[in-house]
């Protein structure tokens, strides 16, 4: 099974990344480039805990196995990034003998700034990728998988102005979350971070979000990562404690045995498709906080059960529902288990059981030719005779899904 995904990921696309998801220190030079050879783990070891600020480390293929526990603990600095790359066209894999330790930890020992990884593989250890005292710390293009637990955890610190991106994550065991991104009750907090384009799939362990977002993390932007194949939430995002809302666009997610997608609240959740949760497309409720200022705007949410499920919004402050387009085929496009007082709702077209009240009724799946509630297909462009054209201009977005102009007050993700 291994080596068959190994030789599906060379031909996954090279996305581009957009400015927005790079960090300031993108584009800056190195100072000194190192091409490191030798393929003994410890030699790696070595070679990377004698980096300075302004080098670049390229690595050269191979499986490169560290028996200790490892903790990178070098930093570089704004001007001066720290670059640990695979060279070009070069498979790097870096694994451990056992699950006793991490296949590599950042940050554990004290605090890493300015680092980028790029374009390495981890597999096989406990997490595939341990990040704690990190900021400024860019993890793009690398592929982890196989794990015995987690695949890439910030759980552990604090953690400010992470950079995620192009990433392709799948199979952890144990928890088996894809992300598990800050801690439980607002013990450490990620904050100010970008999660972006990443691959994540097949999270179908004890647990098993693809990306989980914690109690207290803030200012976040999850945009355009593809998920599917979860035991939980593909996306589980929970609030923000009174800090800057988190942003949720534009990400593909589909087949879940729970919700598609779960957000307790403090956030804007918009342009995003999601299908087929056993749970319900997107749920909403209190749970390590209370569910308040939740914006869920332009999404395409085509489920079996229960499209929407807004267990806690019933006189909630600052709660929207609008311009979305919620489908159930066998239960409620819209499910308020406690009442929906205060909450505005308008320009959604619906299909299924549930108040109606701010929506318009749609065909079904119709609809959405190129869509199946199993997941095979889930291309959610509207048919061309769909009748989808409700959108209420209030909240009407600028772009779709695509990042293309919105040219018609199309209700759902993706113009027509």
């Amino acid at each position: 099974m291994k080596s068959c995904i190994l030789l599906i990921i060379l031909y996954l696309p090279i996305v581009a990344l957009a400015a927005s998801y790079e960090p300031t220190w993108a584009s800056i030079t190195p100072k000194r480039v190192i091409q490191h050879t030798d393929q003994n783990g410890a030699s790696l070891v070595k070679a990377v805990e004698a980096l300075k600020p302004g080098d670049k480390i390229e690595i050269a293929a191979g499986t490169y196995s560290v028996e200790r526990m490892w903790d990178i603990g070098v930093s570089g600095t704004a001007d001066a990034p720290i670059w640990i790359v695979a060279a070009k066209d070069a498979q790097v894999i870096i694994t451990r003998p056992d699950d006793k330790q991490n296949v590599l930890n950042v940050g554990q020992g004290g605090p890493v700034k300015f680092l980028c990884m790029r374009g390495i593989e981890f597999t096989g250890g406990s997490h595939g990728l341990r990040l704690g005292h990190c900021s400024d710390v860019w993890i793009d293009q690398c592929h982890i998988h196989h794990t015995g637990q987690v695949c890439l955890s910030a759980n552990s610190a604090d953690t400010q102005r992470l950079y995620l991106t192009r990433n392709h994550i799948h199979h952890g065991a144990g928890h088996a979350e894809g992300m598990y991104l800050g801690a439980n009750n607002g013990d450490h907090i990620m904050s100010e971070s970008v999660i972006a384009l990443n691959h994540i799939h097949d999270c179908r362990g004890d647990q098993g979000d693809g990306i989980e977002v914690k109690q207290g993390s803030w200012g976040n932007l999850i945009a355009e990562n593809h998920v599917h194949d979860t035991n939980y939430p593909c996306i589980t995002v929970y609030g923000t404690a009174g800090k800057p809302v988190n942003v949720i666009e534009r990400n593909l997610c589909y087949n879940s045995a729970d919700n598609v997608m779960q957000v307790q609240g403090e956030a804007i959740v918009r342009n995003n498709v999601l299908i087929n949760g056993a749970g319900a497309g997107f749920s909403s409720t209190d749970h390590q906080g209370k569910t308040l200022n939740l914006q869920v705007i332009h999404n395409t949410i085509l489920n079996g059960a229960h499209a929407f499920r807004g267990g806690s919004w019933n006189g909630r402050e600052g709660m929207i529902l609008a311009n979305n387009i919620l489908y159930s085929r066998d239960a409620n496009a819209l499910h308020y288990a406690n009442g929906n007082d205060g909450v505005i709702t308008s320009g959604n077209v619906v299909f299924g059981d549930g108040p109606k009240n701010g929506c318009v009724k749609g065909r079904g799946l119709e609809d959405f030719p190129n869509v199946s509630l199993d997941g095979s297909k889930h291309d959610a462009t509207p048919a061309a005779d769909a009748k989808l054209e409700h959108a209420d201009p209030k909240y009407l977005l600028p772009t779709d899904f695509h990042g293309k102009p919105r040219t018609r007050n199309t209700s759902g993700a993706i113009s027509p």
